[in-house]
């Protein structure tokens, strides 16, 4: 089956905001069997989207459009979407009810432009947004069933699980059940995990297992898309390969699916009953931030130190600076003791970063020693990062929230890949 995505607007036709929506497309659909062979780029310009939904109806197959669903003057696709059909908009009571409820529900009085969004090409399929209201639907254009997603990135990949997705599939005839595998790694490239990985494939003889790899640094995700006459049958084939990547990537596997590695964290933490406090250097607070939206991270977080200067960082956990030399992993083991001590948590995780000087560039680096102090033993890990402050940046943080993940599961705090294993 073709497919082609348009995404619309002028905001994104010229680049003032990035186009995260079609990438997430494009990977979703590949994970399900499916690919894209066109993608398209309109401006919120009536003769050009009319053009490109005539091309696209007449070279595709299935067309996901996304965004122009909103209630302004500059939101065209209904209007464009009917007009490429040759049919007119008729008003949907049944989505102009659900905005009515929507707004009820929040004690609002809902505007009278959002009534557009309720206006559909004649004959169109609703496909339904619970959390927006902006109305998907599916219309035919041509030879192609266009699909129209709202662009508001949670709105649209809720829509396309729930709604295109499966239309798709069966459009496409795909009569097997399809399930998508995560394993989502830190300290392992890419390249690395694929020669760890030859092979684990052939344990699924039938071919119905695929291997798949997206890297964005600092993690690595491994995906295994496995087909199925249905989940008994897909358990079976996945049970060997997925034993296979986790004896292969062993420890650094951080979290599989849709956790998160600071998820898995707040876990081992609340089971353990412990506390937390953070003290970060140069990270601007950034593990702290992906610590602290979590539910039940106000149990778990005792305080969050962010300093500039080694010396403000002495003051602030009790310590004398004369005592403390440059950065190294004894002094982070040093200032992990003290800030454990000095706010009265079970744990404490000091990251701290000692960058060099220069411009920033892609060889430029920093040196990162952390360390982890539960009050009777610490830990420490010295690294070096290349690659910009940005990367240093990442880097530090992902590092420091991966060995607090080692350390509360009784891993290696310090571990390198086994090249001999392969």
């Amino acid at each position: 089956m073709r497919i082609e995505v348009i995404c619309t607007g002028d905001e994104v036709l010229t680049g003032k905001i990035v186009n995260t929506n079609f990438s997430w497309i494009t990977q979703k659909l590949e994970d399900f069997g499916l690919s894209v062979e066109w993608e398209t780029t309109v401006g919120d310009d009536r003769e050009n989207l009319l053009a490109a939904f005539s091309l696209a109806g007449a070279r595709a197959d299935a067309v996901i459009v996304n965004g122009g669903l909103g209630p302004t003057v500059d939101d065209l696709s209904q209007e464009i979407a009917a007009k490429a059909a040759g049919v007119e908009l008729e008003l949907s009571q049944e989505w102009l009810d659900r905005m009515e409820s929507y707004f009820a529900r929040r004690s609002r009085v809902m505007p009278p432009n959002n009534k557009k969004q309720a206006m559909l090409p004649a004959g169109a399929e609703v496909l339904d947004n619970p959390i927006g209201t902006a109305c998907g639907f599916a219309v035919t254009i041509g030879k192609a069933r266009f699909f129209f997603t709202p662009g508001v990135p949670r709105e649209l990949r809720r829509m396309l699980e729930e709604q295109v997705i499966p239309r798709l599939q069966a459009k496409a005839g795909v009569q097997t059940a399809v399930y998508l595998k995560r394993f989502h790694s830190y300290g392992i490239g890419e390249s690395h995990a694929d020669t760890l990985l030859a092979g684990v494939t052939a344990l699924a003889p039938d071919g119905s297992v695929k291997l798949g790899f997206r890297a964005h640094y600092p993690q690595l995700e491994t995906k295994l898309t496995v087909r199925g006459a249905d989940m008994d049958d897909i358990r079976r084939k996945l049970a060997p390969c997925e034993a296979e990547v986790r004896k292969q990537l062993g420890n650094f596997i951080l979290a599989e699916d849709d956790r998160t590695l600071e998820g898995v964290v707040l876990d081992e933490l609340s089971k353990q009953s412990a506390t937390l406090t953070l003290v970060e250097t140069f990270t601007s607070g950034q593990i702290a931030a992906r610590l602290g939206p979590l539910p039940g991270a106000e149990n778990v977080l005792a305080r969050g130190l962010v300093a500039r200067q080694l010396g403000e960082l002495c003051a602030a956990v009790g310590l004398h600076r004369g005592t403390i030399g440059e950065i190294t992993r004894e002094t982070a083991e040093a200032v992990a003791r003290a800030a454990r001590k000095h706010t009265g948590s079970t744990h404490a995780l000091a990251v701290l970063v000692d960058l060099d000087e220069g411009a920033d560039r892609i060889e430029f680096a920093g040196t990162i020693c952390l360390a982890i102090s539960d009050g009777v033993d610490a830990e420490s890990r010295r690294s070096r990062i290349v690659g910009g402050r940005e990367w240093v940046r990442l880097g530090a943080v992902e590092m420091g929230l991966d060995c607090m993940r080692r350390y509360l599961q009784g891993l290696p705090v310090n571990e390198r890949i086994d090249f001999e294993k392969v």
